[in-house]
């Protein structure tokens, strides 16, 4: 039986793919730092290791002891972290295991949203008006041209930490010095107003899809731009095609997740960033006939896979804990939405699950976790402004 150690146990995608795995028969090791969510599915085999944010190198150590010792036939990173560093040492590892994911140049590059986005102006690919700060002199150069409200955003961020949203020049400065001292180099973009928040999910292999999956945003924490907590798979031609066509400017490797806006202003969708890792709603995807995490399986043992580009639309799977939970915390009209947040029936669930039901009870114990411990918590709420 193969072997497939799955990092970053805490992840909706981990137990995602951990599902996907364990239900075709294959053996699967779930790894993280702590006891976490995927722990307690049916599937997963623990694996505790060294926290990859705080010991790269002992993380690196345990993961390459694991794969010579246990003969682990595939690894799949889903966090940055790990994913980064598995990149960065995957030349070395590739002698013992597979690891499907990009070079670490290339992630890079998909990681950094100032080179995403330079990249999608090269190829007509709509984008924001971006601005670019080199250093302070260029906030003043183009104090003129700026029309509030803009965004700030980090290079290289995730989950929308670090974004600040900024609604006059008076508080440019100070919002830009904050983020810069806390994230390193940002940019700034003309802020898109919300109509309509999209994701468009690929497998490539060296440069050739192989799987597409597109789905709409329908609820996010925050309402700002978040994690989804309610999509709904759909079909947008118009996207799939930008979104194919940045990922082979990249001649991306694995998997990643594409992001647009629709603007309600000229009705054009507009980049926003590329997740070049799994992504948190990757169970609307497997719900919905795309099996991404068997099919980069299959792709890192076989060579290859045959594409996939159909799918169900109209599936709808929500993230209850605790994401939309936090969602409805957040709203200010909680009468209004308050029967929509209480439909539970015609859709899937990412952790809730009747043939494996464990986990749930551990994302309960993971949310106590995140009240009671600060790095944790400052983890879960610190997203977006």
């Amino acid at each position: 039986m193969n072997k497939v150690l799955v990092t970053d146990g805490r992840s909706r995608a981990s137990l995602a793919i951990i599902r996907s795995l364990g239900e075709r028969g294959i053996r699967v090791i779930s790894g993280e730092a702590f006891i976490c969510s995927s722990f307690y599915s049916k599937y997963a085999n623990r694996l505790f290791y060294p926290d990859p944010d705080k010991y790269p190198d002992l993380f690196i150590q345990k993961i390459s002891e694991v794969v010579k010792k246990d003969g682990i036939d595939v690894v799949i990173p889903v966090r940055d972290s790990a994913t980064l560093l598995l990149s960065r040492h995957k030349k070395e590892l590739s002698h013992f295991t597979r690891i499907p994911i990009a070079d670490y140049d290339t992630l890079m590059k998909g990681r950094d949203k100032a080179q995403t986005i330079k990249i999608a102006m090269e190829n007509d690919i709509p984008c924001p008006r971006t601005y670019f700060i080199e250093d302070s002199s260029d906030l003043k150069e183009i104090m003129n041209e700026l029309k509030f409200p803009v965004v700030i955003k980090p290079h290289r961020s995730s989950g929308s930490r670090g974004i600040k949203y900024v609604l006059s020049s008076k508080e440019l400065a100070r919002a830009y010095s904050e983020v810069q001292d806390k994230y390193g180099e940002a940019m700034i973009q003309e802020f898109i107003p919300q109509g309509g928040a999209y994701g468009v999910s690929m497998l490539f292999n060296h440069g050739e899809p192989r799987a597409i999956f597109t789905h709409k945003r329908l609820r996010e924490y925050p309402n700002s731009g978040g994690p989804s907590t309610l999509r709904e798979s759909v079909r947008f031609p118009e996207i799939e095609e930008y979104a194919t066509t940045l990922l082979e400017a990249l001649n991306w490797h694995g998997v990643a997740m594409v992001e647009f806006r629709m603007d309600p202003r000229d009705g054009k969708p507009k980049l926003m960033e590329i997740n070049p890792r799994f992504w948190g709603s990757l169970s609307l995807a497997i719900h919905a006939g795309v099996d991404f995490p068997y099919l980069l399986y299959k792709m890192a043992v076989d060579g290859d896979v045959e594409p996939v580009f159909e799918y169900k639309t109209g599936v709808k799977v929500r993230w209850l804990l605790f994401g939309d939970i936090l969602w409805f915390l957040s709203v200010s009209n909680k009468m209004k939405m308050l029967p929509e947040f209480l439909k539970f029936w015609g859709m899937k669930y990412d952790v809730l699950s009747f043939s494996d039901p464990m986990p749930a009870l551990g994302a309960v114990l993971e949310g106590l976790r995140s009240i009671i411990l600060r790095e944790r918590r400052e983890h879960a709420f610190n997203r977006g402004w």
